[in-house]
């Protein structure tokens, strides 16, 4: 399996610190269907050198998942992106998260470097996938749907804290903890935005790992509304994330049912089914739960 197909059928993305063996090794073993392995936020700049190499040792060390295994960079921006780059890509990860781009731009410069050095390294071009996060600056909130054809991309997510601390933001929660209004406009362009470049959206991180009823909650709120999959901060987060973003029972069975009911009558548009109308966005509907069930 390549890192893109991965990425289309990835539930839960789980950030690991670059800079702990052990918390890399825990990674591993779980049920994640992508670890992110972090070179920016979660490693202090002095410790930065280190954590590139004991990212590429366990690359390296792991090569047979290698489609399960990205690096997060540091924004190409801050100076630091081609030093992270230059020490992982010979190593082999499957894919690489763009922080803080600031549109189209970024996502095709990082492309060429990607595929300078895969080159050099032996590497068949396009091998490492790319997944941004594309609302944590103001010039990528603005920039959400001009990613269609970019070389690489494979799934786009979004963030509430840097593009809060961006715009002058005291706080981007609510004094009932949900997302102000400019929080709840990045996740609706980051879904628009992926579904206009063809890849999948990925809902932004539960902060609190403790509160699994709040992530449930989201997890299955944003699945309806259009994401597939969903960022963790901690391992005990997986297994619901990925409860959440597969099909269940009941939901499959009645896809199957309306695939059956179009497919038992060739020609018609629009089928009575159980008081409601169905028509082709309902067939197309109950056929991406099915092809979910298949990625999954």
């Amino acid at each position: 399996m390549s890192a893109s197909e991965r990425a289309a059928g990835a539930r839960s993305w789980l950030f690991i610190p670059g800079d702990s063996e052990k918390k890399l090794a825990k990674g591993i073993g779980t049920a994640a269907d992508i670890l992110l392995i972090d070179l920016e936020d979660a490693v202090a700049e002095s410790a930065k050198p280190a954590a590139r190499a004991t990212v590429a040792e366990f690359l390296r060390a792991h090569r047979d998942q290698r489609d399960r295994l990205w690096v997060r960079i540091n924004p190409l921006q801050s100076g630091l992106a081609l030093h992270d780059l230059a020490a992982i890509v010979a190593a082999g990860p499957g894919g690489v998260m763009l922080p803080k781009p600031r549109g189209r731009a970024d996502v095709e410069l990082l492309d060429h470097y990607l595929t300078a050095l895969e080159v050099a390294a032996g590497e068949a071009p396009g091998t490492i996938a790319v997944i941004i996060v594309a609302t944590e600056t103001p010039q990528g909130m603005l920039a959400t749907g001009s990613y269609e054809g970019v070389p690489r991309l494979a799934a786009m997510t979004w963030g509430a804290e840097d593009i809060a601390t961006a715009i002058g933001a005291i706080a981007n929660r609510d004094a009932n903890g949900a997302y102000e209004f400019p929080y709840q406009l990045a996740r609706t362009l980051c879904l628009v935005g992926a579904a206009a470049a063809g890849v999948p959206a990925i809902e932004t991180i539960h902060g609190d790992f403790r509160d699994e009823a709040g992530l449930e909650q989201v997890a299955n709120d944003v699945r309806r509304a259009g994401f597939r999959g969903m960022l963790a901060i901690h391992p005990a987060q997986v297994e619901i994330i990925n409860r959440a973003f597969t099909p269940s029972d009941a939901e499959v069975a009645a896809a199957r049912e309306i695939v059956d009911l179009f497919a038992a009558n060739p020609g018609i548009g629009t089928i009575g089914h159980k008081g409601e109308m169905l028509d082709l966005p309902h067939l197309n509907r109950a056929k991406a739960v099915l092809a979910r069930v298949g990625a999954a």
